[in-house]
């Protein structure tokens, strides 16, 4: 049973990827709380904004989570509101093995945003109105975990902001992530903290002119006693030809799990 415990810990945090979600679900009964903050650099400015977005994820049961969020930002004079989405995702497909598994899920979300307009690239993640439907595919094989997803994107106009006439509203999301577990070596307790490396590639294309672009994220993350996260990520574009005047910056999430909460 212990084996089994830390073995489900392990493949679990593993699977917490810093800025894409994986086939993996939140566990069956808990209410996960999350504040992620940014800090990102405005070329059009030349000056930096602060992020702040609070989010509560449920686990409703091993194979449904939902999620609520919402965007702070202080784009504008102070710190405001800028959206908020709903996401949810059903995993429909899991093979376990004893030191591995392969999972998929289908997923979409739904947001709403008041902010200006500025850039080509669709953000439903604080900067665009619109929703999101994709697939995203899972594997586990020991202490790595590879992720991967793809999703169709529309933009809707903002709430105040009409969508402007020469962008695309519609784009292909595509990611892929790596993660490996980096300590402890082996299990002793559940109360280790976990530390965890990872690589994220995050990239987009509008199709009504297929221009795209690419982001790489390192990350490090640490999971303390099982039920706290603390995430830090660095975000930089490798390539793009879309025009966006945010192209990455620096990320810190911190989060933390109650489990059995709706059990």
């Amino acid at each position: 049973m212990f084996f089994f415990v830390c073995s489900t810990i392990a493949a679990y945090a593993q699977e917490l990827f810093v800025v894409t979600e994986p086939a993996s679900n939140v566990p069956a009964g808990s209410l996960s709380v999350r504040v992620g903050q940014s800090l990102i650099k405005n070329d059009i400015k030349d000056n930096y904004i602060y992020g702040l977005s609070p989010e509560v994820t449920w686990g409703i049961n091993k194979s449904l989570m939902v999620r609520a969020s919402s965007y702070f930002d202080n784009a504008t004079n102070g710190m405001n509101l800028a959206g908020a989405s709903a996401y949810a995702k059903y995993r429909f497909y899991s093979v376990d093995d004893l030191q591995s598994h392969f999972r998929m899920a289908a997923f979409g979300r739904y947001s709403w945003n008041k902010s200006a307009i500025h850039q080509e690239s669709i953000d439903l993640m604080g900067k665009n109105s619109g929703f999101e439907v994709g697939l995203v595919a899972t594997q586990l094989i020991k202490k790595l975990a590879l992720s991967s997803n793809v999703s169709y994107g529309r933009a809707l106009d903002n709430d105040g902001n009409d969508f402007p006439e020469l962008y695309g509203r519609d784009a292909i999301n595509y990611t892929f992530s790596a993660g490996r577990l980096m300590h402890p070596n082996r299990y002793k307790s559940y109360k280790q903290t976990n530390i965890n490396a990872m690589i994220e590639l995050v990239g987009q294309t509008i199709t009504k002119n297929g221009r795209s672009y690419m982001d790489i994220v390192p990350a490090v993350q640490f999971i303390i006693n099982s039920q706290a996260r603390i995430d830090v990520a660095y975000q930089k574009e490798l390539y793009g030809s879309v025009h966006r005047p945010i192209k990455g910056g620096v990320f810190l999430k911190l989060e933390y799990t109650f489990f059995n909460v709706t059990n």
